[in-house]
């Protein structure tokens, strides 16, 4: 008797369990990303310490590309807020430059395992001898902007961003078109120092 007591008891209570579940209605929630605040857009000239000049963002700070396979006048530009950086390397053109301009094609279109398109820019300034390419590369690859300016002639550069953290698009797009603005700022102040 003490069984049927029991069992009968402990039927009441998931029938009564199941009846209060039903009565709640849960709506899922959707998936989201941390806010990301974006500062005013500012600029400074880079140190004339290089053989060629541009303006960055006051929210980045300019270094020296330290890493065993720098070479001279190679710089980062870091964006801390944004865990970022762009890796600028320079190279004189010395009977090279056709070399230099298939290397920076190959280190773009590498991406295309990853990458949904591959969107290209041109920047062309006679004024101050410089032209160049901007490249958007759409999708979860790894560098999503890369570029390259040069005089033809003397000058070479090219910059790579990269963010220190798995390649998103949906979480990064923000901060990549937001710091797109600031490459395309750099491809347009881009001066050389002869």
């Amino acid at each position: 008797m003490a069984r049927k007591i029991i069992r009968l008891a402990w039927f009441v209570v998931v029938v009564i369990g199941i009846g209060s579940a039903c009565q709640q209605k849960s709506t899922p929630k959707p998936r989201g990303y941390f806010r990301i605040d974006l500062p005013e857009k500012s600029y400074q000239p880079l140190e004339k310490l290089y053989p060629y000049q541009f303006e960055y963002p006051n929210y980045a700070k300019v270094v020296p590309d330290t890493s065993k396979n720098a070479e001279a006048y190679w710089l980062n530009i870091i964006f801390p807020e944004f865990n970022g950086q762009i890796h600028v390397s320079y190279k004189p053109i010395q009977d090279n430059f056709n070399m230099l301009m298939e290397d920076s094609r190959k280190l773009v279109y590498k991406h295309t395992i990853k990458a949904d398109a591959i969107n290209e820019r041109i920047f062309y300034d006679a004024s101050k001898q410089v032209t160049g390419i901007l490249y958007e590369i759409k999708g979860n690859a790894a560098s999503p902007l890369q570029f390259f300016a040069t005089d033809s002639l003397n000058h070479f550069i090219r910059g790579s961003l990269y963010f220190n953290a798995k390649p998103n698009q949906d979480s990064l797009a923000p901060v990549i078109n937001f710091v797109e603005k600031d490459v395309v700022r750099i491809m347009e102040t881009i001066r050389w120092n002869n």
